[in-house]
């Protein structure tokens, strides 16, 4: 039976369709969940998906943060179920508190909309699981505020854990450490500023996303968190 992810929606979300289409492009089932939601169906996966969650009004993701459905997001991520976030959905899970850290603006004050390469830094998470350690991939970003920053205790405590996912190989925004990506203690939540999503079509000029999110459909179909 294929994965079925769920897709959260948020007021402002403008990257849900391009997650449906590449979740079905690798053999999942998408549904999308709206954000007003106060329970989750029976989804082997999340993915919290790019855009502008109510209008990033105080900051990116801090009202989101508070939408109804976030606390079923939190329950499922604590049964252990896989939870990406991506862009925007990167920044509500930090402010939700399910990963650690912020997103501020990036340096120099540019919207950057381009590609880049990262490299895989950990291959035991939800988002990179059976993907070696060092494999570059070339993902687009489009952000404002995706500059990655944490304490110093914090960066110490990820990088001792092996909790940091993905590094840019030339940081584009200012992020600490060149973090593109990292994870939660579980390894079962995942944030990311690149978009793996807009990357499945040679077409568009590149299926290195499919390496990310075909992990996460096996990361889903080998787990069954509660609903």
């Amino acid at each position: 039976m294929a994965p079925r992810i769920g897709v959260v929606l948020f007021p402002g979300t403008n990257c849900e369709h391009d997650a449906v289409h590449a979740v079905e492009r690798l053999g999942g089932d998408a549904e999308l969940v709206w954000h007003g939601a106060t329970s989750l169906g029976a989804y082997d996966g999340l993915i919290l998906p790019g855009g502008f969650a109510h209008g990033d009004y105080l900051r990116p993701g801090a009202i989101a943060r508070f939408s109804p459905v976030m606390e079923a997001v939190a329950g499922y991520a604590a049964a252990g179920g896989p939870v990406v976030g991506i862009c925007n959905g990167f920044q509500v899970l930090t402010e939700a508190g399910l990963l650690p850290g912020a997103l501020q603006k990036n340096r120099g004050l540019r919207f950057l909309c381009t590609t880049v390469t990262i490299r895989v830094e950990s291959g035991r998470t939800a988002l990179t699981d059976g993907v070696e350690v060092g494999t570059e991939l070339s993902i687009p970003i489009n952000h404002f505020e995706g500059n990655y920053t944490c304490d110093a205790d914090t960066l110490a405590e990820l990088r001792a854990e092996d909790r940091v996912v993905l590094r840019y190989v030339d940081n584009p925004n200012g992020s600490v450490d060149d973090i593109a990506g990292v994870c939660n203690a579980g390894r079962n939540v995942v944030g990311l500023m690149p978009h793996p999503e807009r990357a499945v079509d040679a077409l568009l000029g590149s299926l290195d996303g499919t390496v990310l999110l075909g992990a996460l459909l096996r990361s889903a179909g080998a787990t069954t968190p509660a609903a």
